[in-house]
Formats: structure tokens, C-alpha cells, sequence
């Protein structure tokens, strides 16, 4: 990646700064071009949906508690494979685009996406088709907000217009400016679409049923976990608003992950509590999250409820196999990992998880997308064994994930980026909404509980969008 040496002045303009830029670079032709410029602060939700209500592409990317944002629009570049080597297809080609990059000192090329649980191709008609098997996108436009400061990244394969980027970019700051709440940021405002349970996959007596045979194939030792999801079809008379939707997760759990894609008038949106995998430079870090209890009325109730999880055999077992299979999994290519001793509990709006920390550091040769490629499924969305866990997912399930916990998140150009589970989400399409839970089944798991503890995990977005009427 060849990076200018003379620095954006301050105050530069993003058309200013890409014809600098291109005056130096007379072989564009090809070529990945950025160029990157500082720019005020802007409602990062408020962007996003200036960018849906223009038809655009956009992705977001918000972790309320560390004051990061992401936000892109448009598309310049994209890799978007199929199957089992949809990590290391992306890696190669991510890596080929920015070694012969031209970019000035403070751009960031930056891909956006996700890669899928399975790398199946969705069916047509799926709620899922619009996203594909995966897709990691280079968007035209990038806004990132990191402790206070907001830059402004464009990008290009070839050579841009400059004054049409400008353009576009004034057009949407406008717009973004008009949409943002008269308050400070994450402001949300109440919500009363009555939400309609259409369908849920599997139904309440399937439920019972797999979760039974789950149980029995892990009781007699054919595998030690395996996780059952749902799909719940919800519908509405009126539109769901989805930038609505995503002030109320962040304000609800300001300590996950609040993402959102859109694609062909779809959005995949969620909060996740679940980090898959973060590294920076040579360092990394990922959390082991399974075993799950609800929250209390209040204060003592939460605790006692924590030291009930902390104390449940079946969530420690669980847990531990999560730990296990991370440690198992990383050991060999790190040149360092530590575990935690003993799992915490992670409290969240609705729930609480246990939680083991495991950080680390690398050799020079291996990336986010390779890390990410053995991790995932971890057992918290899979099970464990895999193979087995994942075949005994399709033959029961009935339904495709898509990009339900799969790995979604970003990759810059210098190879730092992270990648989260994509939990707590759903697809929200006009008027109506596709949500998803999961929940690990062992051997003394108890059908009516189970199905309880996904009732809970839907809470979340259900009651970022709405209201529902039919509670099961």
C-alpha cells in the first residue's frame, strides 16, 4: 500500500483532498484509492438512515460504551465468496487490493460485512437473499468516530470523481443533520407498532420435541452441546422504523455491538453481547459467552440470579466447553494466549451470560479473517462436536441462518479489525421482521426452559421495534 507523505490539512474537503490525491497517483486505473479527511461530528444513526432513505447501501457499526462508530455507504469494492473458504478467499483478495493501494496518511480503507453462519448460497425468496453467503464490503464513503474525533474516508477502485463524491457526501450530511434528534445522539423515542406473530420455526411442540432429541443424542455421548435456534416471522400494519430501532438497542445496551446492513431495501440489524475475535496489530482478544439467566426486578434480585448462574452445573458445563474449544483452537497459532481463571458474569438489558476473557498475541502471519475462519462456530452458536453439532442443526432446524451467528464486523487495510457474533438481530423489511435466537442444549436441558431462555434473547429487538401482542 503506497501512503502519501504530505498530510491532509486540516479543514481539507473530501473532493480537495481525493484530486490531491489523484494528481499524484497518474495510474489510478485499478487501483484502490483513498483519501481521508477530518471531518465534524455526525449522528452516526442519523447517517445511516440518510443513506437508506437516498436507497444507498449502508452499513453500521456502534459500540456506545467505547464512543466508536462506523458508517458506510455505497459500494467501491466487495468480495463475496461461497462455502467453506470464504475467509481466506477474502483474506487473498483483500490483501491483493491494498498492496498496490495509494492512499494518503490517514486513510483507512475499511471493509464492512458479514460472512455467514453456513457460506450457503440463500434460496430465492429467503429474507436472506439480498445479503448472499457473504459479503465484505469497501463502501464509497466511510465515516469512523473514534474518543471524539471523526474522519471522513473515500475510496475508489480507479479514479473518482471528486466533485460528485463531494456532492453526494454534502448531500447526505444534510440530510443527516435534518434526521438527527433535537438532543444529544442516541435519543430514542417510544414505540407502539403492534407486532403479530406470523410463524415461529420450529413451533412450540417441534421445540419441545428436538430439544428432547437433542438432549438424548448429547446424554448418550454423540456430542457434548448443541444449539437450537429459532426463527420467529413477525408482521405489522405500519413500517418499522428502523433508525428508531437502533437508538433504542443502543441506548438498551450501550455495552454491545449495535450493527446494521442494508441491502435491496432490507436491514439486518441486531446487539450483539458477543465478540468473536479483536486484533490489533500483533495482539488479539475474544471472550468466551455461554450460559444464560434472566434479569431481576431489581437490584438484589439480579444478584441473586447471577450467583444462581454462577452456581448451575448445566451453565458452567455449558460454559466450560466453550472455553475449551477457543483455547483448544487458538494454541497452536498463538505465540501467546491467556484465559481468565474462572468465568464472570455479564449483565445485560435483558439477560445475563457467563463470560471468560482470552487474549493474546500473534505471529506476523496470521490475520482477523484466519482467526476468524477457526473460530467460528464456536459451541456457543454451534456445538460441539462441530461436524456432528452442525449436522444435526440442519437436519432439525428447518430454517436457513444466513448471517445469524455468523461472523459480521470490519477490516481496515494495516489488517486490524473485529469480528462479532451476530446475535440478538433480525431482518426488517418495510413491515415486516424476521428475528432469530439460539439456545445450547445439553444433556439435563429441559424443553419449556429452553424455550423461555430464546423467549428472552427476542426481547430485545422485539422491543426495539415494537410491541407484541402474542408473547410466547
Amino acid at each position: 500500500m503506497t501512503t502519501a507523505q504530505e498530510p491532509v490539512a486540516t479543514g481539507e474537503r473530501i473532493g480537495e483532498a481525493l484530486t490531491r490525491l489523484l494528481a499524484r497517483t497518474p495510474e489510478a486505473e485499478g487501483r484502490l484509492v483513498s483519501a481521508a479527511v477530518a471531518v465534524p461530528a455526525i449522528d452516526p444513526i442519523a447517517l445511516f438512515a440518510a443513506a437508506a432513505e437516498a436507497e444507498l447501501e449502508a452499513a453500521l457499526w456502534l459500540r456506545p460504551s467505547e464512543g466508536l462508530a462506523l458508517v458506510g455507504v455505497g459500494r467501491a469494492w466487495a468480495t463475496e465468496g461461497e462455502g467453506p473458504t470464504r475467509f481466506r478467499d477474502a483474506e487473498a483478495a483483500w490483501r491483493e487490493l491494498v498492496r498496490d493501494a495509494v492512499t494518503d496518511g490517514p486513510a483507512t480503507p475499511t471493509l464492512l460485512g458479514g460472512l455467514g453462519f453456513t457460506g450457503r448460497r440463500p434460496p430465492e425468496g429467503d429474507p436472506w437473499t439480498p445479503f448472499g453467503p457473504s459479503s465484505l464490503v469497501l463502501p464509497k464513503l466511510l465515516l469512523a468516530t473514534r474518543d471524539g474525533a471523526s474522519a471522513l474516508t473515500a475510496s475508489a477502485v480507479g479514479a473518482p470523481d471528486p466533485r460528485a463524491v463531494e456532492a453526494r457526501w454534502e448531500s447526505l450530511v444534510d440530510r443527516a443533520h435534518a434526521l438527527t434528534p433535537p438532543s444529544a445522539g442516541m435519543v430514542a423515542r417510544p414505540v407502539f407498532a403492534p407486532l403479530r406473530n406470523d410463524r415461529s420455526q420450529p413451533d412450540h411442540a417441534s421445540w419441545h420435541r428436538t430439544v428432547e432429541t437433542m438432549a438424548g443424542a448429547v446424554g448418550r455421548g454423540r456430542l457434548d452441546k448443541v444449539v437450537l435456534a429459532r426463527r420467529v416471522d413477525l408482521r405489522s400494519p405500519v413500517e418499522l422504523d428502523v433508525p428508531n430501532a437502533l437508538r433504542r438497542l443502543a441506548a438498551s445496551a450501550p455495552e454491545s455491538t449495535i450493527y446494521a446492513y442494508r441491502r435491496d431495501g432490507r436491514t439486518f440489524l441486531g446487539a450483539t453481547p458477543e465478540r468473536l475475535v479483536r486484533v490489533e496489530g500483533r495482539r488479539f482478544r475474544t471472550a468466551a459467552i455461554a450460559g444464560t439467566i434472566g434479569r431481576g426486578a431489581d437490584a438484589a434480585e439480579d444478584e441473586k440470579l447471577a450467583r444462581d448462574l454462577l452456581a448451575s452445573e448445566k451453565d458452567r458445563e455449558e460454559h466450560a466447553i466453550v472455553v475449551a474449544f477457543i483455547r483448544e483452537l487458538l494454541t497452536p497459532v498463538a505465540e501467546r494466549i491467556t484465559v481468565a481463571p474462572s468465568p464472570s458474569v455479564m449483565t445485560l438489558r435483558f439477560v445475563q451470560h457467563l463470560a471468560t476473557e482470552i487474549e493474546g498475541t500473534l505471529p506476523d502471519d496470521a490475520g482477523l479473517l484466519a482467526l476468524g475462519e477457526r473460530l467460528h462456530p464456536t459451541p456457543a452458536v454451534g456445538g460441539a462436536p462441530r461436524e456432528a453439532a452442525l449436522t444435526m442443526i440442519d437436519e432439525h432446524e428447518g430454517f436457513e441462518r444466513g448471517w445469524y451467528a455468523g461472523p459480521v464486523g470490519w477490516l481496515n487495510g494495516a489488517g486490524d479489525g473485529e469480528l462479532c457474533v451476530a446475535l440478538r438481530c433480525g431482518i426488517v423489511d418495510r413491515t415486516r421482521a424476521t428475528l432469530f435466537a439460539g439456545c445450547g442444549i445439553v444433556a439435563d436441558s429441559d424443553p419449556a426452559r429452553e424455550w423461555e431462555e430464546s423467549r428472552i434473547k427476542l426481547r430485545a429487538v422485539v422491543s426495539a421495534l415494537g410491541m407484541l401482542e402474542d408473547d410466547e
